[in-house]
């Protein structure tokens, strides 16, 4: 019988929020397979979990990747699919191996976690009732302010994500598209102790972390428009 993958999710940034089921699975899994070995090995040495196999999967090897392990899951061996932060999948590698996985009757098993998505919606202050995730944007700036367009008479929340060094030119064409009043939250290194929620208007955010050269992992929530 083949063995189970688990997309084990875990911190995004605080060590406290994994939960007791995760730590079972990394413990008990045969195999462990993270983003990049730096932080993976981090992530394990610090609950604890030593001496077990581990395997790499990111963007840059994922089909290749994707096939040695179905063959390691075909020998009846449990894999826990960990990423550098909070849920496998989820605007990070992992799904070549799930869809490969479900084609060979494979069976997938999410152990849910941290993820940056909920915190930050929930924190906003904004009707989420229905919400629009849009995840990350184009990072070429002509692609960007025509997504953002697409977006501009979008009546839910809706949520963006972004390498922390483009949230300058982010918000930037964000105030340009949407307008300066647009109601705007985002949320900067979520679970860590130097969290912070900025909520104002997307002119008067722009022009705070232009000031400031704000940086750090974060999350921007958008007010759809009323």
């Amino acid at each position: 019988m083949s063995g189970t993958l688990f997309l084990v999710a875990t911190p995004i940034g605080n060590y406290d929020d994994i939960t007791l089921r995760a730590l079972r699975i990394l413990k008990d899994a045969d195999v462990v397979v993270f983003e990049e070995r730096k932080e993976g090995m981090r992530l394990l040495s610090h609950y604890g979990v030593v001496d077990k196999p581990v395997e790499s999967l990111n963007e840059h090897n994922e089909s290749a990747a994707s096939f040695h392990i179905i063959e390691i899951l075909r020998q009846g061996k449990n894999v826990a699919l960990v990423s550098d932060a909070g849920t496998p999948v989820f605007s990070d590698p992992g799904q070549i191996l799930v869809r490969k996985a479900i084609d060979a009757e494979i069976t997938v098993t999410a152990i849910p976690g941290a993820s940056s998505l909920l915190p930050a919606l929930i924190v906003s202050g904004f009707p989420i009732d229905r919400f629009l995730f849009c995840g990350f944007l184009s990072p070429k700036r002509n692609r960007r302010i025509a997504e953002l367009k697409g977006l501009r008479g979008e009546r839910r929340t809706f949520v963006l994500m972004e390498a922390p060094y483009r949230l300058v030119p982010l918000m930037r064409d964000l105030t340009e598209v949407l307008g300066p009043n647009r109601r705007v939250c985002i949320a900067f290194d979520l679970t860590m102790p130097g969290e912070l929620i900025l909520r104002d208007t997307a002119g008067e955010l722009l022009r705070r972390v232009s000031q400031q050269e704000m940086k750090g992992e974060f999350v921007v929530v958008v007010e759809g428009l009323k």
